[in-house]
């Protein structure tokens, strides 16, 4: 397993306000699938290590918490003991059994400024009662308890003081159950699901977005391009401020907005308003979009995939397509109605559209590391990459999207 290339597998975990606060880390071998791996010690460790040593703390979890898997053996060694306390919480997977030796353990690691989470809960048992005084965090599967016990089952925690994460949500649908009922946090894909809204008109800033996209993809003239950023106070004094840290290692100075997109250039404007498209549209949030993290890391992975292989047009094109995948779930719009707004080559539309072509296939190939094992990937179709090629590719892309802000 030392030589195999390793990958991260990232849940992200929301608040009401779908703003991203933690991860559970997922460790994921380059030739195997999660069946693979039954012993909780080899995995959880493999997990750790890769997190934590190989990848790196800021890397693998940029600003925010990361929830770790801890079976009985792995809960007693000491090796978690060197985990940061501040970034990190412990979830004691349902098959431990708390006995007086767990419960002085948790009561050791709480001591410690460790925060614990019980995982894949679906009733209120003895076992859980034991140790209910020392967790912070309880996460329940909805999907395998009876809707009519559900509210019972969040009532009996409820006068504990923790927090209700509920697990495996992939629709809106879901989210907006499970917050009625009264959950804190929620684990799932289901933010990037398309929640698509007929007939929905973009707003100013979105149209504004969208309509300097298409100038700087349409290689449109400058005064055109200065005048459409011009429209928005809030976009110049953004712009003006992206571009004071290429002035600074240019020696240059910044006196306008057209002296600022020269300084920046085409490529990096277009690239900033690509990533600008998530973060705009935040109503004021200081936590980073989940979608921008996502997108951004879809972008990144396909970018560096053909970074060797393909030249600067192509690596752009990756980077769009992966950073673009995303719009409908952004926008509430389908796909249908946002590309025709933007002069996009037929390679782009059919990747975003069909999943077609060899940009299509690498999107699938990147979006398919959210939700399945490792060992389910076929690279048949791209035969100029390997699975190191990928793990290399991801794991670069998820330090780079942790720094967006």
């Amino acid at each position: 397993m030392k030589n195999e290339p390793l990958f991260l597998g990232r849940q992200p975990i929301l608040d009401c306000n779908h703003n991203l606060v933690g991860y559970e880390l997922l460790f994921r071998a380059g030739m195997g699938n999660s069946a693979r791996f039954q012993d909780d010690l080899i995995a959880t460790a493999s997990a750790i290590h890769h997190s934590f040593v190989e990848i790196g703390c800021e890397i693998s979890l940029g600003p925010y918490d990361g929830y770790i898997n801890l079976g009985a053996e792995l809960l007693q060694s000491e090796i978690i003991e060197s985990l940061p306390r501040e970034k990190v919480v412990f979830e004691i997977l349902e098959s431990v059994s708390t006995d007086s030796e767990i419960i002085g353990r948790c009561k050791a690691l709480k001591s410690m400024g460790y925060r614990l989470a019980l995982d894949d809960v679906t009733d209120f048992n003895e076992q859980i009662e034991a140790v209910i005084d020392m967790v912070e965090i309880v996460k329940i599967d909805a999907s395998l308890v009876d809707p009519e016990k559900l509210p019972l089952l969040i009532e009996l925690f409820r006068k504990h003081p923790v927090r209700l994460v509920a697990e495996k949500v992939e629709t809106e649908q879901q989210f907006e159950l499970y917050q009625g009922y009264g959950f804190d946090l929620f684990q799932g894909y289901y933010f990037a699901r398309p929640h698509i809204i007929r007939g929905k008109r973009l707003s100013h800033s979105e149209a504004l977005l969208m309509k300097l996209l298409s100038l700087i993809t349409s290689d449109a003239d400058l005064p055109e391009i200065e005048q459409t950023i011009k429209e928005s106070p809030l976009l110049s004094y953004n712009l003006l401020k992206l571009s004071n840290a290429a002035a600074r290692g240019a020696n240059a100075e910044i006196t306008s907005v057209r002296s600022a997109i020269t300084l920046l250039g085409m490529q990096s404007l277009k690239r900033w308003l690509q990533i600008l498209f998530y973060s705009h549209t935040e109503k004021g949030s200081p936590f980073p979009s989940p979608l921008l993290q996502l997108a951004a890391t879809r972008g990144r992975t396909m970018e560096n995939l053909v970074s060797r292989k393909r030249d600067a047009d192509f690596m752009e094109k990756a980077f769009m397509v992966g950073i673009m995948s995303l719009l409908d779930a952004l926008l509430s719009m389908p796909l249908s109605e946002i590309l025709p707004q933007l002069p996009l080559s037929r390679d782009i539309k059919m990747a975003l559209t069909e999943r077609k072509g060899e940009l299509g296939r690498l999107l699938l190939l990147v979006s398919s590391l959210e939700t399945r094992a490792v060992g389910e990937i076929d690279l048949s179709d791209l035969p100029y990459l390997t699975l190191h090629d990928l793990s290399v590719a991801h794991a670069e892309a998820l330090s780079w999207a942790s720094t967006l802000s």
